[in-house]
């Protein structure tokens, strides 16, 4: 028994100096605190700082080891206190534009945030003397902050646009800026919005995507191709080639955007072709000129080959539910799709020639497939009439097999 508690008091003796390590006094007062004063302490569990072993001191200073107040928060101590609205991104920078102190915590996590900050609308607008403009704290939070991986972060993917929208759905905010602030709302309506929002697709384009994170900043007119060509680049490689490309350049208009528009990009569709309601041609080319009649020409084409899919698609369908086989077949429709695509994707190009000869291998595919449809229904057909065949001749065996066996058995009455 006494070398058990020898024991004891050797490790409380040894644990000593490893529990006064670890003393805090930031935390035990503030998390006597109220309001906001006792925040900091609520977040700091939850923290990607403190999960990394990081404390108070280390960003705000002093000495967390001193009980007395004015010992701790001591300037000689290195106390730093809470940084201004002018401060906060050099005072994150201090660690996080610093390769050798990221390095020993997450390697990986890239040190140019801050300069990318200063290349940013808001870092330009910050270092003018604005302190309504987007800083660190402002995306990330203060203490309680999240890596972005965690699904609570407000700059996880799927949170990123109603993070942006807090400062730029704020008319208030906006005033003075002349900076539009429905982007959130028509970004919801999006393609794009529908995808991530409400699918939670988190590959799906987020504000940060087209504008930068850091070193976020509107894209200017001749690299909005270049943006959008990131997540659709036959399209965008297709547009630079097109007759188009020079037109927008000398007019100082962003090709995409004339067609798509920005926040508000629906999915595409074939009305947006050709001449009629609903089209993106028709705003530019006047009726009768050779761009209206191109697009009308293309539209022919692209509603063509839809049509010959349409017809190869029903005929394979029907096949199929009578119980023919048709795996091929619908394995060769899949083909006609991709060459349907494909042909829209070169609708970017606004070459009639070009688009030409996309539709031409797709009515090719069409054929193909239709012919192994039609072959389908001829043996159906033939199945059929054999099988009906087939049963007339049973049935004339089994009348002349009833009328043999009436014979039979008079026979034997007469008997």
């Amino acid at each position: 028994m006494k070398q058990l508690i020898l024991c004891i008091l050797t490790a409380l003796c040894l644990a000593g100096p490893a529990l006064a390590e670890k003393k805090d006094t930031c935390v035990s007062c503030h998390r006597g605190l109220d309001g906001e004063m006792a925040a900091p302490v609520q977040g700091m569990p939850q923290d990607v700082h403190a999960q990394y072993g990081l404390s108070c001191a280390d960003c705000h200073g002093g000495d967390p080891t001193q009980e007395d107040m004015e010992a701790s928060m001591d300037p000689r101590r290195g106390y730093r206190g809470a940084p201004t609205a002018e401060q906060i991104p050099t005072f994150c920078g201090t660690c996080h534009a610093d390769a050798a102190t990221i390095r020993k915590f997450k390697p990986g996590l890239r040190v140019d945030q801050l300069e990318l900050y200063w290349t940013s609308v808001h870092g330009k607008q910050h270092q003018k003397g604005d302190r309504k403009v987007a800083q660190c704290v402002s995306c990330h939070g203060v203490h309680g902050i999240l890596p972005g991986s965690d699904p609570r972060s407000p700059v996880y993917p799927t949170n990123v646009p109603k993070t942006c929208a807090r400062c730029h759905s704020d008319a208030g905010l906006m005033a003075g800026y002349r900076i539009p602030t429905d982007q959130f709302d028509q970004y919801k309506t999006s393609v794009h919005g529908r995808i991530l929002l409400e699918k939670g697709v988190r590959g799906a384009p987020a504000c940060n995507d087209c504008h930068g994170n850091h070193g976020a900043a509107p894209p200017g007119v001749s690299s909005v191709s270049n943006v959008c060509g990131q997540c659709h680049p036959v399209n965008s490689e297709l547009l630079k080639q097109s007759p188009h490309q020079k037109p927008f350049e000398e007019m100082g208009v962003a090709a995409c955007e004339s067609c798509h528009g920005n926040h508000g990009v629906q999915r595409p569709t074939d009305d947006m072709l050709g001449a009629g309601e609903g089209s993106a041609c028709t705003s530019c080319h006047e009726r009768g000129s050779k761009g209206h009649q191109a697009a009308e020409a293309m539209r022919a084409a692209i509603d063509g080959l839809k049509a010959r899919r349409d017809a190869a698609e029903a005929l394979i369908l029907r096949a199929e539910q009578a119980g023919m086989e048709v795996s091929q077949a619908k394995f060769d429709l899949n083909e006609v799709g991709n060459a349907l695509t494909k042909a829209r994707a070169s609708v970017h190009a606004f070459s009639l020639a070009r688009l030409g000869e996309t539709v031409k291998e797709g009515e090719a595919l069409a054929e193909g497939t239709t012919r192994k449809g039609e072959q389908a229904i001829a043996e159906l057909q033939f199945r059929r009439k054999g099988l009906g065949v087939s049963l007339v001749i049973i049935l004339g065996v089994a009348v002349a097999l009833f009328f043999k066996i009436r014979e039979v058995d008079r026979r034997r009455g007469l008997r």
